[in-house]
């Protein structure tokens, strides 16, 4: 975050989206990791109610912001890749900023609509939750009222934060596939390919391990694979991301070098 905004030559919408990014993944990390460790280091702990669901009302924001922000991203491949001659005109940095901003937005208020209706729920019994992050599965299962709303509105929701950024992302996959097949050199389309393949790669394992814990979970998957598979994205893929994005960039590299020789000069 620091080099893209530092860095003349990161000043791109590419650079600014996984700089949003990065917010989105300190936000996640701060909301689950530290809760997590705690709970481990005293082999269990207790939580208030209403620390829970603000728990779960971050974590949503989070995980709502992400689903859209690598559509976007996605979208942006296409445009540089597809389109390369009206990329500049197209992604503006207004347009870039709206788009972000947008996502923020419906990432907030998605998770206020989950939280309203889960917060009027009555909860009884144990109150355990076999899981080391307040998640809205294992909150489900400890609700004696009726949780019809709140499923109702996990399926309604999941059109516009699963379902249509799924779609977007696959439709743009395909058209760059189509534009890279078409480049007739092969360093042409190592390069076309290379620019989009790191976020090929974190849409894979998010989207893969999003779909397998809320969208189609299967009746054998049992709550140990429930746990790891959401380590998946709540800890495995903020990890990874910097990895991916900025280590193995070389542009980021080259910031990185100038920033280190500036300092030292």
């Amino acid at each position: 975050m620091t080099l893209v905004s530092s860095s003349k030559n990161l000043h791109t919408p590419m650079y600014f989206f996984i700089s949003q990014l990065s917010i989105s993944d300190i936000w996640l990390t701060i909301v689950i990791v530290p809760n997590m460790l705690h709970i481990l280091l005293n082999n269990g702990e207790t939580i208030a109610i209403n620390d829970c669901i603000t728990q779960f009302y971050f974590f949503v924001v989070s995980e709502t912001f992400e689903c859209l922000l690598l559509t976007v991203m996605s979208y942006d491949r296409y445009v540089a890749i597809y389109n390369p001659l009206c990329y500049t005109s197209i992604m503006t940095r207004a347009f870039c900023v709206i788009l972000s901003v947008f996502c923020w937005f419906l990432g907030i208020s998605i998770s206020l609509v989950y939280t309203i209706t889960i917060s009027k729920l009555n909860f009884c019994g144990l109150n355990v939750i076999d899981h080391f992050f307040c998640d809205l599965v294992p909150l489900l299962e400890l609700a004696c009222s009726d949780t019809f709303i709140v499923h109702l509105e996990v399926y309604l929701l999941s059109i516009p934060t699963v379902i249509i950024p799924t779609t977007i992302i696959i439709l743009s996959y395909t058209c760059i596939v189509l534009a890279i097949l078409k480049i007739q050199s092969n360093s042409g389309r190592r390069k076309a390919f290379s620019t989009c393949s790191s976020h090929l790669i974190v849409v894979s394992i998010f989207y893969w391990t999003m779909y397998s814990v809320y969208v189609v979970p299967t009746k054998r998957q049992n709550l140990s694979i429930s746990k790891f598979l959401s380590l998946l994205y709540t800890v495995f893929t903020p990890l990874v991301n910097p990895i991916i994005y900025s280590l193995k960039n070389s542009d980021i590299k080259k910031a990185i070098q100038k920033a280190v020789h500036k300092h030292d000069a």
